[in-house]
């Protein structure tokens, strides 16, 4: 932007006298830049004159730069970070000590930043393209530093090495913005040295300990850039990030640094390290530091541990800034440059342990996935993004005035034109104004993120006395005016207070029970019997109690701790579940996709997108998260379920289709395991596994309830031959049974989520002495030629829930035929009479009142009913073999006429409203369906059952 764009004739007139001023010292040094430059070149030139001291003092002292980088157009190349190192390693090839390396260093530094500050002036470079240009030059000084002073010790202390003779070297991490790549134009660089395991150096006159030597290296790296000579400096650098501050040593190896933060290191800095970045390429020591450090910056869980940090963190920032009298500081004020990293680097740390893609030290790059995560709406990260650039572009220009670290905005005329002319604005009030709009804005969103110490989680003072009183009397005069059920009430806190009270909980876990338990008090008491609700809640808390990350999740989110009630005043079932696996909580954050199941036809997808964030190489993280899911999700689906979101059938076909999910997922896995090992069986195209997996049971009928087992069979197509692709090969048909095992294996391997399914393999042929996996023909044969009458009962309820669509359908086929085949009337109606008696003598639960499952007229009595028409119909209507849930089954005899449509709809009432019973019994509700409507559909079923079996 021009001078004379600016708008404001007293500013024009301020900055003109300022430019005109550095143009008359400039001429006498570089005589008539008018006769060289073209017009427009004047005007660039004028217009940094008139804008930034350091540039034009830098220009006057070495004016043969203005031809570079105007006439031979450096000043127009967007991209000259990408040789940095080059060039200045080129530079240092020859220095022979420290104070040459000094001046190289330092005239590379001060060419650099005048072609970005002119850049920025003159509106040539987006903002994020100068902060990596300022990053990428930091970083090259840095280690081009690093490698001319490592050459110079050479001779007298020879190489680093550990003790199995492997090199060392120094590694230095970036912090704050320069480990994000967004530095700033005049900042203190935060750097943190270390290497990787002790040793000694071998090759020179005299041999040290590594450390020893890498803290000499780091004292002169230091000095090379810190130390002010006549060229100025490089950096001013902070060391005070290391471990143990001042008082630590320079450098410290991985086993120390890994030490001392487990041990010792503090909430503020896990957010430092959130920007850590080791300087240069990533090698097999970069990725190590990496993976040494990031369980101390991100947890496994969600951790709302971080919020309080920092919100600790910024009040004190703030006291400072009141103490101090900083005004206009747009840094560290009040929706200052600090709360948008604030508010940032909190959400990656509560969600980093579970999201790798947050693991970033971009804050553009945490912002964006903050976004595509749900964690901030479109127009929070646009308004943190649009304001924080604002506010970082008058930042980097306030600091390229004069090379100065500033964020305070400008007190005289002079500087507020210079920065309106950079930002393009008319006037210094329009800047101020947008500003300040852009500081409140940032300020809101970041009360909306982290909030500050007056949040929403005090609470009246009844419940704080009550969580307080010891005396008995004293609670129960305070619970009975606001409480119903008071006395049960307050014997249930008393007694798990006093059970609390016993737990090591540390000072900081404690500390947020108090705050957290007056809230549930509070909460409680909107329910009609407030002490259940206290009761299962106190379930969950008793395994929370030392993982004071969950505790703190609940006080800092009123919505998840209200989901939490509601879900255990609800169903002592979800109340367990979330006991069991405290990771749940985390689903109760967003009520609105707590109580939105995946679609039918989403969850694959949603698994296959949820596995992507392991890595293919991490066996246990797939396993543990293959659970996670499955755990989440079910819980969506009670929640759902509970609240009447989801009817009964909707229910089970979501049950269904997450293990459909699953099961597809864990074949996959199994098969680039074993694959891996044996190759593949010969004769496949690519992606095919020749592979099948039949449902039976409730898998198979699309009915599963909460907890169910899966009824599974496993066949493969007929192949011969070894292996291919692999130095182990072996036979087609082992490798199947490999196959088999390792997918049983992933089912049912406990992990701290516990197993994915109980898997029964009883139905395969020949039962529990059978092949664990069977070629397809066989299957055929067998159930054509040996199977019993109960074992096509079960392959009524069948049908493929993995393999490719040919497999599919010739399993399908063969089911079609044995089905089909016809068997002797009254043999058939004997042995299903048989089998069900048998079933009931054996399974019968006499400690029931009503046993809905395998209670005369129940359950099993519906499945037999169509299993038995099937068998009995299927030869003269091949339809009836298309099923294999029993709704459908009614309905398709009905359609047939087999049986009457009142029959068929009264069989169909009967086995939901026993289903939905069966449903709540398991999630320990009261039953929707009354106790006389379950008497009444099971006494149908019985008359149907009669009438059909000509019982008397």
């Amino acid at each position: 932007m021009a001078i004379d764009a600016a708008g404001n004739k007293q500013q024009l007139q301020i900055v003109t006298k300022v430019k005109q001023q550095y143009w008359q010292q400039l001429t006498e040094k570089w005589q008539a830049p008018e006769q060289v430059l073209s017009a427009s070149q004047c005007q660039l030139l004028e217009q940094i004159l008139s804008c930034s001291d350091f540039v034009a003092n830098q220009l006057i002292r070495r004016p043969e730069w203005i031809e570079a980088m105007l006439i031979d157009g450096e000043l127009f190349k967007p991209q000259r970070h990408l040789d940095y190192r080059q060039r200045l390693s080129h530079q240092l090839r020859d220095c022979g000590n420290d104070d040459q390396a000094k001046q190289i260093l330092r005239r590379f530094r001060n060419r650099e930043m005048v072609l970005i500050a002119w850049r920025d002036f003159c509106a040539l470079a987006p903002l994020r393209e100068s902060l990596v240009h300022l990053s990428e030059l930091a970083q090259a000084i840095i280690l081009e530093s690093r490698d001319w002073l490592t050459k110079t010790m050479m001779a007298a202390n020879g190489i680093p090495m550990d003790e199995h003779g492997v090199e060392q070297q120094l590694l230095v991490i970036g912090m704050g913005k320069l480990g994000g790549r967004e530095l700033n134009y005049s900042s203190d660089i935060d750097l943190i040295f270390c290497f990787g395991e002790h040793g000694h150096t071998q090759g020179g006159r005299r041999s040290l300990e590594n450390q020893a030597y890498f803290i000499r290296l780091g004292q002169r790296l230091v000095n090379l850039l810190h130390q002010v000579t006549v060229d100025g400096f490089c950096y001013r650098v902070d060391m005070r990030l290391r471990p143990f501050g001042d008082s630590g040593p320079l450098v410290v190896s991985f086993q120390a640094m890994e030490d001392y933060y487990q041990e010792q290191g503090r909430e503020w800095e896990r957010y430092a390290m959130v920007k850590g970045r080791v300087l240069g390429e990533r090698n097999q020591a970069v990725v190590e530091l990496s993976e040494l450090m990031r369980p101390f910056v991100y947890r496994r869980y969600l951790d709302f541990s971080a919020v309080e940090s920092l919100r600790k963190m910024k009040q004190m920032i703030a006291q400072e800034v009141r103490r101090r009298q900083l005004t206009d500081n747009i840094k560290l004020g009040q929706g200052g440059i600090r709360e948008v990293e604030f508010a940032v680097q909190s959400l990656q740390l509560i969600r980093g342990g579970r999201e790798p893609s947050l693991r970033t030290q971009s804050l553009y790059k945490g912002l964006q996935q903050l976004h595509q995560l749900g964690q901030i709406s479109a127009l929070q990260k646009q308004q943190l993004q649009d304001n924080y650039d604002l506010l970082r572009r008058v930042e980097n220009l306030l600091q390229a005035i004069n090379d100065q670290q500033t964020q305070t905005l400008p007190d005289n005329e002079l500087d507020w034109a210079r920065l309106c002319i950079g930002c393009g604005y008319d006037d210094s009030q329009a800047l101020r104004k947008a500003i300040n709009h852009a500081m409140e804005q940032i300020h809101q969103v970041f009360l909306d993120t982290i909030g500050d110490d007056n949040d929403d989680t005090q609470q009246p003072s009844w419940c704080q006395s009550l969580w307080q009183s010891y005396q008995e009397d004293v609670a129960l005069a305070i619970a009975s005016e606001v409480l119903a059920h008071s006395e049960a009430f307050v014997a249930q806190l008393s007694q798990w207070r006093t059970m609390s009270s016993k737990r090591r909980t540390g000072a900081r876990g404690r500390e947020t029970l108090d705050k957290l338990m007056p809230c549930i008090i509070e909460d409680c008491s909107s329910y009609k019997q407030p002490h259940l609700v206290l009761q299962r809640v106190t379930q969950v808390l008793d395994k929370i109690l030392t993982r004071t990350t969950y505790l703190e999740l609940l006080l800092e989110n009123p919505g998840a701790r209200a989901q939490l009630l509601r879900l255990c005043q609800a169903s002592p079932w979800i109340t367990e579940q979330l006991a069991r696996f405290p990771l749940l909580l985390d689903e109760l954050i967003d009520p609105v996709l707590l109580y939105n199941p995946t679609p039918l036809n989403e969850y694959s997808s949603e698994l296959r997108q949820y596995l992507l964030r392991i890595g293919e190489d991490d066996l246990e993280g797939q396993m543990e998260a293959l659970r996670q899911f499955k755990l989440a999700q079910q819980l969506k689906i009670a929640a759902a379920d509970v609240t009447g979101v989801l009817p009964l059938m909707e229910v089970s076909d979501h049950l269904t289709f997450l293990a459909e999910a699953v099961i597809e997922q864990v074949v996959n896995q199994a098969w680039q395991q074993v694959t891996e090992r044996h190759g593949t069986p010969p004769g496949l195209a690519k992606g095919e596994t020749g592979f099948v997996v039949a449902a039976y049971g409730k898998a198979g009928g699309i009915e599963l309830g909460y907890g169910s087992d899966l009824d599974l069979v496993f066949l493969h197509q007929s192949l011969d031959g070894q292996t291919q692709g692999s130095d182990r090969s072996i036979d087609a048909k082992h490798f199947y049974l490999k196959l088999a095992q390792r997918i049983l294996h992933l089912f049912s391997t406990r992990t701290p989520s516990g197993i994915l399914y109980e898997v029964d393999m009883r139905l395969r042929p020949s039962g529990a002495s059978g092949l664990l996996v069977s070629e397809l023909d066989s299957f055929a044969d067998y159930q054509q030629n040996e199977a019993w009458v109960w074992e096509h009962q079960a392959l009524i309820r069948s049908r493929v829930v993995y393999g490719a669509p040919e497999l599919a359908g010739r399993y399908s086929r063969i089911r079609s035929a044995v089905l089909s085949k016809g068997i002797e009337p009254e043999k058939l109606k004997q042995e299903v009479r048989d089998m069900r008696k048998k079933m009931r003598d054996h399974l019968l639960n006499s400690a029931d009142d009503i046993d809905l499952k395998q209670g005369v007229g129940g359950i099993t009595d519906i499945e037999f009913i169509a299993q038995y028409l099937v068998l009995a119909h299927a030869p003269a209507h091949l339809s009836l073999c298309r099923w294999s849930d029993n709704v459908r089954i009614f309905e398709q005899l009905a359609e047939t006429e087999i049986i009457p449509f009142e029959q068929a709809q009264l069989l169909i009432n009967a086995y939901c409203t026993l289903r939905n019973a069966s449903h709540r019994k398991t999630l320990s509700v009261p039953e929707t369906p009354s106790e006389p409507s379950v008497n009444h559909a099971m006494a149908n079923v019985e008359a149907i059952w009669n009438q059909l079996f000509e019982v008397s």
